[in-house]
């Protein structure tokens, strides 16, 4: 995980387009949408073991070409939209490359099993004493 988002930058290509929403006549004029798209094969900050755990962990995020695809529209300024696809793409990157700790299986310790079986006989006696007692 040694890769800065300035390493990013140079590695993703961008599209623009006009964008829906607010902007009013700006948004007619202004191409403010920015898809990134991004090439884990192609990329040089990864080595081998680093690209199969993200082509594995992102395969559902890759567009019909192999690329990892984030699309942002959310401000005004194609700037802005390319900053915060940049900020996605980092961190989608970091989480799919942290490992998980394998989770060690314990059992539930005596005093435990020993307060769920009390709790167990309240919850008895309680339903016990709702039923009607009828003496024919």
């Amino acid at each position: 995980m040694n890769f800065s988002k300035e390493d990013l930058q140079k590695e993703v290509a961008y599209k623009t387009s006009r964008s829906g929403g607010k902007g009013g006549q700006n948004v007619n004029k202004v191409s403010s949408k920015v898809e990134l798209l991004f090439s884990i094969v192609d990329s040089a900050l990864f080595s081998d073991d680093e690209k199969l755990r993200l082509i594995e962990k992102l395969s559902s995020r890759f567009n019909k070409e192999g690329y990892v695809q984030i699309v942002c529209d959310e401000e005004r300024s194609q700037y802005l939209n390319k900053v915060k696809a940049i900020d996605r793409l980092s961190g989608i990157l970091m989480r799919a490359l942290t490992v998980q700790k394998p989770r060690k299986a314990t059992k539930p310790s005596k005093q435990v099993k020993a307060k769920r079986l009390d709790e167990k006989k309240l919850h008895a006696v309680k339903k016990e004493n709702r039923k009607r007692n009828f003496d024919y």
